[in-house]
């Protein structure tokens, strides 16, 4: 089995954000950068347990200049055979999922895993748009992914429940709390994650659909306001005034 992890580099949650070039990138300055965390102990752990259990391999595939090359060990560290590196910035999602979908078309693989989101940006789109360009059915919010044959049980969080999905691979899975636990990696791993296949490939011409105008930093938080329970009308204005709310 053949299994291709997405992975991403983030800034760590207690970062302070900032931007440059007039508010239209990231200031890489002062911020510690990690793996996505979706990817990594959801996705990525996932993936080292199915071919633990059936056999195969796993290769992280990742968007980025050389700065990612730090997680990329992590993942190999972790338990990942080999890993690839697109050697571009992506300025959206649409371009990253192209540039995935691309590479991937070198070399079957029976199963895409991703992190359900970027802690970041939160916009949950790579994966459809990355199935939609392999014309690969896709799972989200995957919860619990078993593996049969060529049978994938994927569990997924729906409102008021769960929904039991089967699919033949390959496919695409997006994976969330629940898929799998972390693991740290061992001195062995980190030992061999150094000698561990690091291919860097060109990106693929690519048109962006989508221009970045700015980034802004949402606003300070403000106090919180207690009513008590009998004060209705002055609870409805100040939704309306100050929570905006229609």
């Amino acid at each position: 089995m053949n299994i291709l992890v997405c992975i991403s580099k983030t800034p760590d949650t207690t970062s302070k954000i900032s931007f440059k070039s007039e508010n239209k990138e990231y200031n890489p300055d002062g911020i510690s950068f990690i793996m996505n965390p979706y990817d990594e102990w959801y996705a990525l752990v996932r993936a080292i347990e199915l071919v633990e259990q059936n056999g195969g391999n796993v290769t992280t595939i990742t968007v980025g200049d050389a700065s990612n090359d730090m997680i990329i060990r992590k993942g190999l560290a972790i338990g990942a055979n080999d890993a690839i590196r697109i050697d571009i910035n992506p300025k959206e999602p649409f371009e990253a999922a192209f540039q995935i979908a691309e590479a991937s078309k070198q070399k079957p693989y029976d199963l895409i895993l991703l992190g359900k989101e970027t802690i970041d940006y939160n916009g949950s789109i790579l994966g459809s748009i990355l199935a939609e360009l392999l014309h690969l059915p896709f799972i989200s919010f995957a919860t619990k992914l078993e593996l049969s044959g060529k049978t994938f049980t994927v569990t997924r969080e729906i409102e008021g429940g769960e929904e039991i999905c089967q699919v033949e691979g390959p496919c695409v899975i997006s994976a969330a709390k629940g898929m799998a636990e972390q693991r740290i990696p061992n001195m062995k791993g980190i030992m061999t994650s150094k000698s561990k296949p690091l291919n860097v490939m060109a990106p693929v011409a690519y048109q962006n659909k989508v221009e970045v105008l700015t980034f802004t930093l949402p606003g300070e938080k403000k106090g919180v306001k207690m009513l008590s329970p009998d004060q209705m009308d002055e609870l409805v204005a100040l939704l309306h005034e100050e929570a905006k709310v229609i």
